[in-house]
């Protein structure tokens, strides 16, 4: 049976390769609505929540923001395995949890209970969980903490911090939107714009046409995802890219263009915003996840019921 059909057979996982997989981590907060789990937990104490979460064991966790996602990742890992069974570059999925062992069970019991492909549950007591995050080669880290994103980020593993919010569940292809600067590209013209205002920026930019931009905090995870979307035609694809970027198309496009055309990343779709609201088109394209850097912009995705996650 498919895995993203309600109430699947549970299926048991094939082993993947961390040398050749796409390892993302999640957190239980990223994956599931825990919000009122957690607010028992800030307010009566762990073991209070432990006792609520082995009392409720059998009863699954609703989803949450990342949920989506990581369903349409799987459905990615079925579409490579269907063409090749055997090929190893696919997602690999790994739950990371403050949780202890006692009280994960509910955590596994909501992920078999959702057909979740999910390789292997980490339930660790250690307040700074993201010591973990390097051996098992994780390339991208969701968590619904901050201290959690910031940590992951001073290790150099990818990250955004997600935020819980009620979301309709996108149908397939995977779809990822990625802003520009400080999260594709680095932050070089964002620093030019802080310090010379907007026609610093434009000259910048002008002078650096012919030159790459610098490499982003998610440009690695990017650069994964059109590697796997290489598999198929463009008809045919699983993944689908897009970059939606405050940046101008006149002023300021090209050398965003230049720089995707210099990493070989083929990106689906392109719009450069010149500054404009981000959610009407973000409505549009329903996305799966939406990273960016400006707090206003995750902002604007939410209130259109768009998946985010904000890039530190």
């Amino acid at each position: 049976p498919s895995l993203l059909s309600p109430n699947p057979a549970f299926l048991p996982v094939l082993q993947k390769d961390p040398s050749e997989a796409l390892v993302i981590a999640v957190t239980t907060r990223a994956i599931f609505n825990l919000e009122e789990e957690h607010k028992l937990y800030m307010e009566k104490g762990k073991e209070e929540y432990i006792r609520h979460q082995q009392a409720n064991q059998d009863k699954p966790l609703p989803p949450g923001t990342a949920f989506a996602f990581i369903q349409a990742v799987q459905y990615v890992n079925e579409k490579i395995l269907e063409s090749n069974p055997a090929e190893k570059d696919i997602f690999d999925i790994l739950v990371l949890s403050n949780n202890s062992p006692e009280s994960g069970m509910r955590i596994i019991n909501s992920a078999r209970h959702y057909g979740l492909e999910i390789s292997k549950f980490c339930f660790v007591s250690d307040e700074d969980s993201t010591q973990y995050l390097k051996s098992h080669r994780v390339k991208l880290f969701l968590s619904a903490d901050r201290t959690d994103v910031c940590n992951a980020l001073r290790r150099g593993v990818s990250s955004a911090l997600i935020f819980q919010q009620e979301v309709q569940a996108p149908s397939t292809p995977l779809r990822v939107v990625f802003d520009g600067d400080a999260v594709l590209f680095s932050d070089e013209t964002d620093q030019v714009f802080r310090e010379q205002g907007l026609e610093g920026a434009l000259q910048y930019e002008r002078a650096m046409e012919a030159v790459p931009m610098g490499e982003g905090p998610l440009k690695a995870f990017a650069m994964h995802l059109g590697k796997m979307r290489k598999k198929f035609s463009q008809e045919k694809s699983p993944i689908r890219t897009y970059l939606v970027t405050a940046r101008s198309g006149r002023d300021m496009g090209i050398r965003a263009i230049k720089t995707l055309r210099e990493w070989g990343l083929a990106i689906d779709e392109a719009f450069f915003m010149d500054g404009a609201p981000k959610g009407p088109i973000l409505s549009q394209i329903q996305p799966h996840i939406f990273f960016d850097d400006g707090l206003h912009n995750i902002q604007g995705a939410r209130d259109v019921g768009v998946p985010s996650a904000w890039v530190p």
